[in-house]
């Protein structure tokens, strides 16, 4: 009954906060058309590359232009067809090959060694690192226990240098396996949609995570109870992410939850806010946790509003980092494949149009001194939007509060030009060994080719530079 009376309660104010932050969004898009830009600076590339070798800009726009090409996607996974990578001789020319060129620009290296080396060069050149050990999703409790203990790793290894990491990315699938994620998601969506017929005796306190636009078609009947030995396991998932948010509070390193799809996505939102509420302190200033929030979405807006209205009203620090989203093939699929509507939005401007809301929301929350968010994006124009907006609401420029982020080895031109304009920028910086990794690229270029073209604008301002660089030695 709780759950339902705040949602009750919850409910007007969502409304009202989702309709006002698009009407007031759209105004402001439009007054950034009109208006000099502010702070945000693009267009002098030899600023924008200062401390970047031209050896390093050459490399970078020949790596871009051939991750941005299909047939090279295409190539990729021909070449990393498992019997062809059974034979040693192919599998160690395929391994090389990828690590000297894709590996090398867009991951921080094998260990934390090298990815101390590749923080240490952010720092030179003003940017934070966010650190991601590139887990696969564990498939029994032995592997969720390995990773445990890399993760452990991987905050220790923040918290004991003087590297500028400002989060350790955790992934709650390498800790709990996804077919659990997926039947703990089936009775929360049931459960949200009849609360009566359904009893979840092994649910911890949390906040909001669905509204009515959310993708329910997943469970389209009464899940059945957990079995005891799901319990047993659902319980060591608990301890798990326990101990590495007790080590996040002892090592003060923040941690931000990777988003998934949405058949396991509820779980998620479910470990996270309820860890947000066992862990929290009246002396943590900053939030210990950040949950994603996918922007392509149809829900997300209204799921945003609702989680943070709620961790307000609990007293509960709660930062978001707010993506578009990475899933879009496999989420249109599943949807079509039971008869249901895309849980996406029906185009990219409506995408777009709810990213720039959603940054909008959070950022008048960190104006009023409640809000912590993690914009990643890729998207210049948002970029500069939610730039401009933050020196209008007058965020203090370098706040905590509020950080940009983009992949490492991708929008550069972005990450710079916000980085000179005094805002804190993070790189997300895949690491681990080179065979581990390779299934992360390929996700990445497969799910994101979209965005990969996006690298036109890096190649086109470092051809630049290299060009005005080339011409200032001939003169």
């Amino acid at each position: 009954m709780a759950g339902r009376s705040l949602r009750r309660g919850l409910s007007t104010t969502v409304r009202s906060s989702v309709t006002g932050v698009a009407s007031s969004t759209s105004k402001f898009a439009d007054e950034l058309k009109s208006t000099p830009e502010i702070g945000v600076n693009l267009d002098n590339t030899q600023k924008l590359f200062d401390s970047v070798s031209t050896l390093k800009l050459i490399k970078s726009i020949i790596t871009l232009r051939l991750i941005g090409m299909k047939c090279t996607t295409d190539f990729g996974s021909w070449a990393l067809n498992p019997n062809r990578m059974a034979d040693p001789l192919w599998r160690k020319m395929v391994l090389g090959a990828t690590e000297r060129t894709f590996y090398g620009h867009f991951c921080a290296g094998k260990d934390l060694e090298a990815v101390a080396a590749t923080a240490e060069a952010l720092l030179r050149d003003g940017l934070y690192a966010m650190l991601d050990y590139g887990l696969e999703h564990a498939d029994n409790n032995v592997s969720c226990d390995e990773n445990l203990s890399e993760f452990l790793r991987t905050i220790d290894a923040a918290s004991s240098s003087s590297l500028p990491v400002s989060f350790v990315v955790v992934k709650i699938t390498a800790i709990c396996p996804p077919r659990l994620l997926k039947r703990i998601s089936d009775m929360l969506r049931w459960e949200y949609r009849d609360h009566n017929s359904i009893n979840l005796p092994w649910k911890l306190k949390t906040l909001p995570i669905f509204s009515e636009s959310s993708p329910f078609y997943h469970t389209p009947k009464k899940p059945n109870s957990l079995t005891k030995q799901e319990e047993d396991e659902l319980n060591l998932a608990y301890e798990r992410f326990s101990k590495i948010c007790s080590k996040s509070v002892e090592s003060n390193v923040p941690l931000l939850i990777d988003a998934e799809d949405t058949s396991i996505q509820p779980a998620i939102d479910y470990f996270t806010y309820s860890a947000a509420i066992q862990h929290s302190s009246k002396d943590h200033k900053f939030p210990l946790i950040y949950n994603t929030i996918q922007a392509y979405l149809k829900d997300a807006s209204h799921r945003l509003v609702a989680a943070k209205k709620a961790a307000d009203e609990m007293r509960i620090p709660l930062g978001f980092k707010l993506v578009r989203g990475a899933y879009m093939s496999s989420e249109n699929k599943s949807a079509y494949a039971k008869g249901a509507g895309s849980p996406i939005h029906s185009c990219i401007e409506e995408t777009h149009a709810c990213y720039n809301n959603c940054a909008e929301f959070l950022l008048q929350e960190i104006a009023n001194g409640s809000g912590f968010a993690v914009l990643a994006t890729h998207n210049i124009e948002s970029g500069k939007l939610a730039a401009r907006k933050a020196s209008d609401l007058g965020i203090e420029i370098g706040s905590q509060s509020l950080q940009f982020a983009q992949l490492y080895g991708m929008a550069e031109v972005l990450s710079y030009g916000l980085r000179n304009a005094g805002f804190r920028v993070s790189k997300y910086l895949p690491f681990g060994p080179v065979e581990q990794i390779i299934p992360y690229l390929m996700r990445r270029a497969e799910e994101n080719r979209g965005m990969l073209s996006t690298s036109v604008v890096d190649r086109k301002m470092m051809s630049e530079e290299v060009f005005r660089r080339m011409k200032s030695l001939g003169s």
